[in-house]
C-alpha cells in the first residue's frame, strides 16, 4: 500500500499548516495545459492533486467545471486519456499524491478489476467516485486495495456523524472531502458560517484527516478551513485560471 496521502499530510502537520489540494478536469484546456498546469502548481506548493476525468453528466459539479469537462470530451478525453496523463505526471512526480475523481458510471463501464489494474500503473493513489453511495462502496474498494489504492469518500454538509464515521472505516492512507456548501461545486464569496464548528465535529469524530473542498477561491478561506481541517481544496478557481491564462503565473490563489 503506498502511503503518499498519509506521508503528505503529516508532512504538512509538522510544518503547521494544511495541506493544499487542487484539482484539474484533465482535458482542459487540453492535456498538454493541464500537465504544464500540474508542473507550476507543485512548484509552488500544491501537496495532493485530484485529476478529474470528465464526464458526459457531471451533476455535482457547477458551471465552471461542466463547462470544461464538455470541452474536454469535445477532444476526445475520457478515462484511459487521463489515466494515460496520470502515468506521464507520475514518472514526473514520484512523490506527489494522485487522486482520480470521477463518477462510478465510468468506472464500472470500464471493468473493476481492469481499472483497478490500468489505475495501478498509472501511479494512482486513490479514488473518489461521486456517485457512490457508502452502502456500495466496499465492491469497488475491495478490488482497489489489493492493487495499493485507497477511496475518498464525500461527506455532505447533512451527512450524520455516524455516517461520517462508518464512511472512514476501513480505509488506509486516505481523507475524508468534507463538502462545505450545499449545493454543487464552484467559487464562493463566503464560505457557512457553521462551518467551522462542522470541521470540528468531524475532525474530533475520525482518524482519517481531513479536507474541505467546494467554493474555497482565496488565501483567506483557505487559511480558515486549514485552522479547523487538514487540508483545504480548489477546484473551480483553478479549472477557470487554467482555461483563461494556460497557466498559473504568479501567487495561485489571491
Amino acid at each position: 500500500m503506498s502511503n503518499r496521502i498519509s506521508t503528505c499530510f503529516a508532512k504538512a502537520k509538522a510544518e503547521g499548516r494544511g495541506a493544499f489540494i487542487a484539482y484539474l478536469t484533465m482535458g482542459y484546456p487540453s492535456l498538454e495545459v493541464c500537465e504544464k498546469g500540474v508542473d507550476e502548481l507543485l512548484a509552488k506548493g500544491v501537496d495532493i492533486l485530484e485529476l478529474g476525468v470528465p464526464f458526459s453528466d457531471p451533476f455535482a459539479d457547477g458551471a465552471v467545471i461542466r463547462s470544461a469537462a464538455y470541452k474536454a470530451l469535445e477532444q476526445g478525453v475520457n478515462l484511459d486519456k487521463v489515466l494515460e496523463s496520470a502515468a506521464r505526471i507520475r514518472a514526473k512526480h514520484p512523490e506527489t499524491p494522485l487522486v482520480l475523481f470521477t463518477y462510478y458510471n465510468l468506472i464500472f463501464s470500464k471493468g473493476l478489476e481492469t481499472f483497478a489494474v490500468e489505475a495501478e500503473k498509472a501511479g494512482i493513489d486513490a479514488v473518489l467516485a461521486v456517485d457512490l453511495p457508502l452502502e456500495e462502496r466496499d465492491e469497488l474498494l475491495d478490488v482497489l486495495k489489493p492493487h495499493g489504492i485507497t477511496y475518498i469518500p464525500l461527506i455532505a454538509p447533512n451527512t450524520p456523524i455516524e455516517r461520517v464515521k462508518a464512511s472512514a472505516e476501513g480505509l488506509d492512507d486516505s481523507f475524508l472531502y468534507i463538502i462545505t456548501v450545499k449545493g454543487i461545486t464552484g467559487a464562493r464569496a463566503e464560505l457557512p458560517p457553521e462551518l467551522t464548528a462542522r470541521l470540528d465535529e468531524i475532525r474530533a469524530a475520525v482518524k482519517l484527516p481531513i479536507a474541505a473542498g467546494f467554493g474555497i477561491s482565496t488565501k483567506a478561506q483557505a487559511e480558515v478551513v486549514a485552522k479547523h481541517a487538514d487540508g483545504f481544496i480548489v477546484g473551480s478557481a483553478l479549472v477557470k485560471r487554467l482555461g483563461a491564462e494556460g497557466g498559473f503565473a504568479g501567487e495561485i490563489l489571491p
